[in-house]
């Protein structure tokens, strides 16, 4: 009997290996149809997920409804699937370099429970040929079994956009694949209980890991060149969104906007395919300067800053600053590789006095992810004030707001352009 069968009849168990903003969806989601084992190696994520509560704060307990799914942090427990889905972070090290660390610990921890007959189907963010190369000899070491003609494997991306209620796991068209015909159609079939959109089916492994990797880098080399512009218009005086407004008329003008590049997705994956083609005696030039433009932003925004405040007559050792928002995106509390950060840094190695707050951003969280302690409330006046995510609560917010929280003659840096227009008697600046 095929696994898929398996699954649909509940003979058979799925695991999921990694709970974050795209493990625990997916999970939730299949145990609305088949039974679910739900690993990480947290056991404090595990015990509030147990309790209904995403530590992720994506999900309302509400998602836990009706699931056939066990949470555990025990690797011992994934015995009891067939098959096995891998949803662990894929980051890069200090040196920009791929690091896949807590990939091969997964494969590891996998290999360990592997049976003649099991699935392993990767959804974590490699480059080409990562599965194949890297995966499958740590599950045939540690299994001891043989790939393909005793366990199958698969690569499915994630496609998980934190914070979107509308792109979700059931609405975003999946891509499949598999070691041969048979894996495929089984993964395919299995991912189709839940994926309402359908699923695609790629021809192989590395295409559909090459898929996933060029869907973020093309995203990065786009809004590294609206950086790019936002540079030189900055220089002649022009709003960089003024431009684009003007420009999106075109019925086929691309419509990206410059800010700030992190997160786990675009701010990480071209360097998975620079890293990899070089090995193929390739450096990529678009894509590394475009790696280069975005991440140096950060830097930008801040000298800009400080180069207005000296214009204005302000003692930079006396100046403060209040940023607001230090989430990498609007709306969502994921801090991992926010370039908000470099911002702060930037300011602080001038010695400017700065404030942070965040609505969505756990205090706890900042100081261990970056020693910056949130500000629980805006206090006094500041000297400018740097919108730096455009959260919904920031949205709104009123020039006379602004004044009331600003010195006289104070700057109003707005990153994503949202007070355009709005900003009359402050000084205003944007990308």
């Amino acid at each position: 009997m095929q696994i898929y069968n398996k699954l649909i009849n509940k003979e058979a168990k799925l695991s999921l290996i990694g709970l974050g903003y795209v493990g625990l969806p997916i999970a939730l989601e299949f145990a609305k149809h088949i039974s679910v084992i739900g690993f990480d190696i947290s056991k404090e994520r595990v015990e509030m997920m147990k309790n209904k509560i995403d530590p992720s704060d994506e999900l309302e307990p509400e998602a836990f409804e009706g699931c056939d799914i066990m949470f555990t942090s025990n690797p011992e427990d994934l015995r009891e699937a067939a098959f096995h889905i891998v949803a662990v972070p894929t980051p890069i090290d200090s040196h920009n370099m791929p690091d896949l660390t807590p990939l091969i610990s997964a494969s590891k921890t996998v290999g360990k429970i592997l049976k003649k007959g099991d699935y392993v189907v990767y959804e974590s963010t490699v480059y080409p040929g990562a599965t194949e190369e890297d995966c499958v000899p740590v599950l045939e070491e540690h299994s001891g079994l043989k790939f393909v003609e005793d366990f199958k494997v698969g690569y499915s991306p994630e496609r998980i956009n934190p914070g979107d209620k509308v792109h979700t796991i059931t609405t975003i068209l999946k891509i499949v694949s598999g070691c041969d015909d048979e894996s495929l159609d089984n993964i395919a079939k299995t991912y189709e209980l839940v994926v309402k959109a359908g699923v695609h089916r790629a021809p192989s492994m590395k295409v559909a890991e090459a898929a996933k990797v060029i869907e973020n880098t093309q995203r990065d080399v786009n809004i590294a060149l609206m950086n790019e512009l936002s540079i030189i218009f900055n220089r002649m005086g022009i709003n960089t969104f003024d431009v684009l407004e003007a420009a999106g008329t075109k019925w086929n003008f691309l419509k990206f906007f410059p800010g700030l590049v992190g997160g786990h997705c675009i701010g990480v994956d071209p360097y998975y395919l620079a890293y990899k083609a070089r090995e193929y005696r390739y450096h990529p030039q678009i894509i590394n300067s475009g790696r280069f433009v975005n991440d140096s932003m950060g830097f930008y925004v801040a000298k800009q800053l400080v180069k207005k405040l000296i214009g204005k007559g302000k003692t930079i050792l006396d100046a403060r600053v209040l940023v607001m928002g230090i989430t990498f995106k609007e709306n969502v509390s994921d801090l991992r590789n926010s370039k908000v950060v470099d911002v702060i840094s930037e300011l602080k190695s001038y010695s400017v006095k700065v404030d942070v707050v965040d609505p969505f951003a756990s205090p706890k969280e900042v100081k261990h992810e970056y020693g910056i302690d949130l500000a629980e409330k805006v206090e006094g006046k500041y000297d400018a004030v740097i919108v730096a995510v455009s959260h919904d609560q920031y949205a709104e917010l009123s020039e006379e707001y602004f004044k009331g929280i600003s010195t006289e003659d104070g700057i109003v840096v707005d990153i994503k352009g949202i007070y355009r227009n709005k900003i009359k008697s402050l000084s205003y600046w944007s990308l």
